[in-house]
């Protein structure tokens, strides 16, 4: 407090004017809303690839095996 009390008062008032504003800072948000956090959020994780679609083929074996089934079912009543 000595070195405040020193420096003439418009020095000081600036000086705890920006270590206010500095300390606010730090608890600030990076986004306005939450549409642009949630943006944010979806380009994080498509660069580290978890949104990657790879190829599926359980929809063509459950097809293949429901066909078989119906087949099966029809054989068995003719």
């Amino acid at each position: 407090m000595e070195s405040i009390r020193r420096q003439n008062p418009q020095a000081a008032l600036m000086s705890l004017e920006a270590q206010a504003a500095s300390a606010r800072g730090g608890f600030a948000c990076l986004f306005s809303t939450a549409d642009e956090y949630e943006t944010a959020l979806i380009t994080a994780r498509r660069a580290q690839g978890r949104y990657t679609q790879g190829r599926s083929y359980w929809p063509l074996t459950l097809f293949i095996g429901c066909a078989l089934i119906v087949v099966g079912t029809v054989l068995l009543f003719a």
